[in-house]
């Protein structure tokens, strides 16, 4: 049966597989974003479902909670991890960029809990482990900063963290820039050394050696590179950074990082993503990867797969749905904060059924944390809305939605207070509480849209294409004629202040559907890896802030829905 790449859509980057029995277990990097490291499931390997993330605590991300890094959101934080299974532990290690560490926890269950980090004397990036058959372990990862370019590995002893032998290096790549993303297998009587290079862009690509013994010599493919899509008009591009997996049945399969750019010259916004490619060995013991040392966006999937009935998120749109109506008390697997958030900053608890973020002086423009909460895109057109109440009570109070790329990098849908000089800048009114579209392209920052407003509650919506990002509003009967009970709503008896020049007349009663009012677009271009830089993918987020100074009042959110197109 036939199966559609990539097999887990959206910012997935630096993917790593292992297998314990007909279980399959996939981790990717999460850079600044908190919980690190999402895990995910299968049994047939096209079918994932994320299960959790391995660094959830505080103390296993230190992130510089409270600080400004200076280190944007798209570069700093939790890069490549390499999952392994041995001896009744699974193991996960990484590096943490923002903390200059590489370490490794462990957990009996992969959905968690996992241990507090261990922390390796180790430097470079992209760490790998080896449990070889006999007891040994290695280590191997990329030279620092002062280090020759190349492949580096000591044996480790995996309780203690110490190594048991000199740093050596043990491969320098073909000769592509960067080489890194390193993996050590030992299959039949070879060590294969594969890692990737030529940067994760357009000129990337997956390169394998081979020697007899795990420090070398190693002999380098005769067919490398294993895997690349450089110079060809592939609708994926950026292909490396991969990892090999031997499935229960016998047959072999590499999960690595691509992605689907668009337009002309061509640009990426969701984010690298995770691939699916079959793997064929040689009579000389070489894998030969998808069809050439090519992966297409439908492929022949494992014989196994067929048999699988579960749902599939890259693969049927009604199971990508994801709808919150934060009638829990944590927040569930595909939301994710902007590093450390402070306790006290969001609340499921305070008002069930709504998400209370309070906002901090922290904006969408500081490298610290802030009163934030997102979900990656995972489709080029898709849909997203929430139902928000937020009373501003002082000028540079906001709340909203947001696509985030980065703190340079957004396009902003809010209600707030502007500050009293701004808005005499855009109309003449006196100052108040305010719907606003905004869109931050590097040093450029523009208030597209302003209405003024005196309801305090709104439906805010994002509508996606490949191209761009429409932004709209809608009131629903909920918002004019609620029902009664507790709610944080507050009513008014009019929408807008005065009617904006070209804008409709809203109406609506029990039982109308009102429609939805489109105030502002923005291309997705500009918030591609292109023109923003960084190693991420764009989020929708839900976030309030003071601009400054601690909001003093509260931004409630009923619900959030993701909706694919």
């Amino acid at each position: 049966m036939r199966f559609c790449n990539p097999i887990i859509p959206g910012f997935y980057p630096d993917p790593s597989i292992c297998r314990y029995g007909n279980d399959y277990y996939l981790v990717t990097s999460s850079f600044g974003y908190v919980p690190g490291i999402p895990i995910f499931h299968s049994t047939n390997l096209i079918e994932w479902k994320q299960i959790g993330y391995v660094l959830s605590r505080p103390n296993q991300i230190p992130l510089g909670e409270g600080k400004n890094t200076g280190l944007s959101v798209i570069a700093s934080g939790i890069y490549a991890p390499t999952i392994r299974y041995y001896n009744g532990w699974f193991y996960v290690i990484s590096t943490n960029v923002t903390a200059g560490i590489n370490c490794i926890v462990r957990a009996q269950d992969p959905a968690g809990p996992w241990t507090d980090p261990l922390i390796l004397e180790w430097g470079g990036i992209d760490p790998s482990l080896l449990f070889d058959n006999d007891g040994k372990v290695y280590l191997t990862g990329t030279g620092t900063v002062n280090e020759l370019p190349g492949i580096y590995q000591a044996e480790i002893d995996i309780e203690t963290g110490c190594l048991c032998s000199p740093r050596r290096r043990i491969w320098q790549g073909t000769g592509g820039k960067y080489p890194e993303g390193p993996h050590l297998y030992h299959i039949d009587a070879w060590y294969y050394l594969m890692i990737a290079e030529g940067g994760t862009e357009y000129g990337h690509m997956e390169t394998i050696a081979r020697s007899t013994s795990p420090w070398g010599p190693f002999e380098s493919c005769p067919y490398n590179p294993i895997l690349t899509h450089r110079s060809t008009d592939e609708p994926i591009q950026s292909v490396g950074h991969g990892d090999l997996i031997q499935a229960h049945d016998g047959s072999w399969w590499m999960v690595h990082l691509g992605v689907r750019p668009h337009g002309y010259p061509p640009v990426h916004h969701l984010g690298r993503e995770t691939f699916l490619a079959p793997v064929q060995w040689d009579k000389n013991g070489w894998p030969r990867v998808g069809v050439d040392g090519r992966t297409f966006l439908e492929m022949e999937g494992p014989r196994f797969y067929q048999n699988n009935t579960s749902d599939s998120p890259g693969k049927d749109k009604n199971s990508a749905v994801f709808r919150d109506d934060f009638d829990g008390i944590a927040l569930s697997s595909p939301w994710c904060t902007l590093r450390n958030v402070p306790p006290g900053i969001l609340s499921l608890t305070e008002h069930p059924g709504w998400l209370i973020l309070r906002g901090t002086a922290a904006t969408l423009d500081d490298a610290l944390p802030m009163a934030f909460v997102g979900c990656r895109q995972r489709h080029f057109s898709c849909r997203v809305r929430t139902l928000i109440t937020f009373v501003p009570l002082h000028a540079g109070e906001e709340a909203g939605l947001v696509v985030y790329m980065s703190e340079r990098f957004y396009y902003e849908l809010a209600l707030c207070k502007l500050q009293e000089t701004t808005y005499q800048a855009l109309r003449s009114d006196e100052a108040g509480g305010s719907l606003i579209f905004r869109r931050r392209i590097g040093s450029l920052q523009k208030v597209e849209t302003l209405l003024p407003l005196t309801v305090p509650s709104l439906e805010l919506w994002i509508e996606a294409t490949e191209e761009t990002y429409r932004f709209g509003y809608r009131l629903t009967d909920e918002t004019l004629y609620p029902s009664g009970g507790e709610s944080p709503h507050l009513l008014s008896s009019a929408v807008f202040s005065e009617k904006p020049e070209g804008l409709a007349v809203l109406q609506s009663q029990t039982g109308s559907v009102p429609a939805v009012h489109w105030i502002g677009e923005g291309e997705t271009r500009l918030l591609s890896t292109e023109v923003a830089g960084g190693f991420t993918g764009i989020f929708f987020g839900l976030y309030a802030t003071g601009n400054g100074k601690a909001c003093q009042s509260p931004a409630s959110f009923d619900f959030f829905e993701y909706q694919p197109e």
